[in-house]
């Protein structure tokens, strides 16, 4: 009967859809309009950021931090234009300006630290008291909601849209309900998905704001495995989930003379995959801080900018953590959603890898080897763990929406913040807001 229902709905929405009107060259100037949306300030508003920690800045160290790409920026249509969070990027990059920056603030805990500071010792405890590898299960109430500004689509068009759904084929993820939609017609995408959806249709009017909203519950478990390398047996290189997962797919992973070194280099002598693994994860998180990201959307090759720019946002590094398994035969394979902790719930992106005999255990690649981590269990925490505080939408990168999207995706990597267009082309981010509303209900 599900499935009766969802072939109606298809049908029904398809029947709707613009056809495609965009072409190669139509995208390119798309990508540069992008581009120019992320690279938005002068150098005279960088250096009165970077003012603040070094009041002194010259000329010179400008040069030198653009040259070591520390300080993120490109010549655009003549004139040299920064990334919109270049200052801030600069102290996170920079071992020489974070320490400016740490001398004068100190070092402090994000929100999501101070709550995983309390909660992964927990997690650790209740997965060697009961034996079970899920624990520590959080139930959230969500409001999601995409409002579209006014007159961004012409009085009485259809404007399609795509809102972020949790998951409800992931271990970890359990008891979906969905509470409330703006619109009595909805379609929610099948778990075969790999982007999980729910999307909507409305007619704009003039002058006012088009907003989208959908409620629903779940429950999030954490996730630990107290992993040996004496677990780990070999893997059957055979089947179908080896082959898929630790191939390339274009064009984020791909096994370039640089990745092939790379790889090579960090497992060398080494045999056993969770100890390959945690090489990996460790050179990540000793070498590429976190730092505000470009949209995915303009970079062609996630892992190799990462490399290029020495530093990477969450799933910038995760696609260099997956890419560099894989290449090592160890299948990987992207996740992401939301991070949910109280007082700081984001996007986020991390990863999940196969051992033979054990499975898919989750690797946040970002969150890395915590600074508050006490013992060898909480530093390695996430390789093989995971916080309760997440929302899973998606279980892999770049796969198609459903209903198919006719033009080119705001984000063409993730999914997560939403996707909206109409019979005039996509809607990029710039024409519309986002906000989630979370109630945890124990």
């Amino acid at each position: 009967m599900k499935q009766l229902v969802y072939l109606a709905a298809l049908l029904f929405f398809i029947g709707c859809a613009p056809k495609p009107k965009v072409t190669m060259n139509a995208w390119e100037q798309e990508r540069m309009n992008r581009i120019k949306q992320d690279f938005c300030i002068s150098e005279s508003q960088v250096k009165e950021y970077i003012r603040k920690y070094i009041p002194d800045v010259t000329d010179a160290q400008m040069r030198q931090w653009e040259k070591s790409n520390a300080l993120e920026c490109m010549v655009i249509d003549g004139e040299r234009r920064y990334f919109r969070n270049a200052g801030p990027n600069l102290f996170r990059i920079d071992s020489a300006a974070y320490c400016v920056k740490v001398a004068t603030e100190g070092v402090q805990l994000s929100k999501s630290e101070k709550v995983n500071k309390e909660h992964l010792p927990k997690v650790i405890d209740a997965v060697k008291q009961t034996g079970e590898y899920r624990v520590m299960p959080k139930r959230m109430r969500v409001t999601y909601t995409l409002t579209v500004e006014p007159n961004a689509v012409p009085d009485g068009n259809i404007i399609r849209c795509w809102l972020p759904y949790p998951r409800t084929d992931e271990r970890r993820q359990q008891q979906v309900k969905l509470l409330k939609t703006s619109e009595a017609k909805y379609l929610l995408a099948p778990s075969s998905c790999k982007h999980s959806t729910l999307y909507m249709e409305q007619k704009a009017i003039r002058n006012e704001p088009t907003v989208f909203s959908e409620s629903f519950e779940y429950t999030s478990y954490a996730e630990w495995h107290h992993l040996k390398s004496a677990d780990i047996l070999p893997y059957d290189t055979t089947s179908t989930l080896y082959k898929e997962y630790t191939s390339e797919r274009a064009p984020h992973i791909r096994f370039s003379p640089r990745i092939k070194q790379l790889s090579s280099r960090l497992t060398q002598g080494e045999t056993n995959p969770l100890l390959k693994a945690q090489r990996i994860f460790a050179w990540i998180n000793r070498y590429f801080p976190w730092a505000s990201a470009r949209e995915y959307s303009t970079i062609e090759n996630i892992p190799e900018y990462v490399l290029d720019n020495r530093h990477g946002d969450c799933g910038q590094v995760s696609l260099l953590f997956i890419t560099l398994c894989r290449c090592s035969g160890i299948p990987a394979h992207f996740q992401s959603g939301f991070m949910m902790h109280p007082g700081e719930w984001n996007l986020h992106d991390w990863a999940e890898i196969y051992f033979q005999g054990i499975g898919w255990v989750p690797v946040d690649q970002s969150f890395g080897i915590p600074t508050f981590a006490e013992n060898m269990d909480q530093r390695m925490f996430f390789l093989g763990g995971i916080d309760s505080w997440r929302m899973i939408v998606n279980d892999d990168y770049s796969m198609p929406l459903v209903p198919a999207k006719k033009f080119p995706r705001s984000e063409t990597v993730d999914f997560q913040r939403g996707e909206v267009e109409w019979e005039g082309g996509n809607l990029y981010f710039n024409k519309w807001k986002y906000n989630m509303e979370i109630e945890y209900l124990n």
